[in-house]
């Protein structure tokens, strides 16, 4: 083509170098830049947020070696060293407090984890678009219910002179106290965590599932595999990195199990059932103003979370699989 219009026109055509920029490509790159700079000023007040209120608030756990006055400030207050967690390991509320803790970790990581999981499945599995979109509106409103609306709902049909207690009195069956009764009250967190936060736990789970190759299920059922034998070795591998991810992230997090809703039903079963890490540091340190004891608990409670986060991580690493980090 060169040689051609080299012999009509008797010059020879000026082909653009790759090194040199033409005007387009720099074109592109400034609107680009322009873009990315908007952008990052969008993610500024985000990224402030972050600074300020999470990492800029790490300096503080200094007052867990301190016997913190507020009138003196962190400065002035003298230094206890590591007092503030021999007090705390001494303490026979605190180990309760843990174990409450855990135990109602253990039960959410066991009976809400797969509830997500499965509804996304069920979801998936749903060929009409309008009744699947009722269904995930109606699964996710409950996540935008505060927990003040849940607990007085809860009352209202659990409580002693709820609707199921109104119900077996006109029939005239002997009633049950379940929100005030302390043995049921691990599982009725459980069932309220579930009701609350299912709905919303399946948006992962459900754009972890769009990302999955239809030609694989119908190879699969070609070869003759069931249902059960498809979600088995097509389902399954495809999701299992989204599953061991928010698994690492709900290990880390399980000494945290929802202040709120602890904090509103501690006073109907007593804090020997109720009480948690969270609500231990609150009644400690903003009610009791020992707050270098509750800072220690505080912080003896994130290093947990971080060396649980640590060693998972690790084992996912062992199993073959991606996890939060590499």
């Amino acid at each position: 083509m060169a040689a051609l219009l080299r012999e009509r026109t008797g010059r020879t055509p000026v082909t653009p170098s790759r090194h040199r920029p033409t005007r387009a490509r720099t074109k592109r790159k400034g609107l680009h830049e322009r873009r990315s700079r908007t952008l990052f000023l969008l993610m500024l007040p985000g990224l402030a947020y972050f600074l300020v209120f999470h990492y800029g608030a790490l300096a503080g756990n200094v007052i867990a070696f301190k016997d913190y006055v507020p009138f003196d400030g962190i400065w002035g207050s003298p230094w206890v060293g590591l007092g503030n967690f021999q007090r705390m390991f001494e303490d026979e509320e605190f180990w309760e407090a843990t174990l409450n803790t855990v135990w109602i970790a253990l039960l959410q990581i066991v009976f809400y984890f797969p509830v997500p999981l499965a509804l996304a499945l069920l979801l998936h599995t749903l060929t009409w678009s309008t009744v699947r979109r009722f269904v995930q509106s109606v699964a996710y409103l409950p996540h935008f219910i505060s927990w003040v609306i849940v607990v007085a709902l809860f009352q209202q049909v659990l409580g002693d002179t709820g609707l199921v207690n109104g119900y077996l009195g006109d029939a005239g069956l002997s009633t049950v106290d379940i929100i005030g009764n302390p043995d049921a009250f691990q599982p009725l967190v459980v069932a309220q965590v579930i009701w609350k936060d299912a709905g919303w736990g399946t948006i992962i789970f459900l754009a972890a599932l769009s990302q999955v190759d239809e030609q694989q299920y119908e190879a699969a059922a070609i070869d003759g595999a069931g249902p059960w034998r498809r979600f088995w070795h097509v389902t399954l591998p495809a999701i299992r990195p989204v599953i061991v991810l928010l698994l690492i992230m709900r290990l880390g997090d399980i000494l945290s199990v929802g202040f709120e809703q602890m904090l509103l039903q501690r006073d109907a079963v007593g804090p020997e059932a109720a009480e948690i890490i969270d609500t231990f540091v609150y009644y400690q340190g903003i009610v009791g103003g020992d707050y270098g004891f509750a800072a220690a608990a505080g912080l003896f409670k994130g290093v947990v979370g971080a060396l649980l986060v640590y060693a998972a991580n690790k084992v996912a690493h062992r199993l073959g699989e991606q996890g939060v980090y590499k």
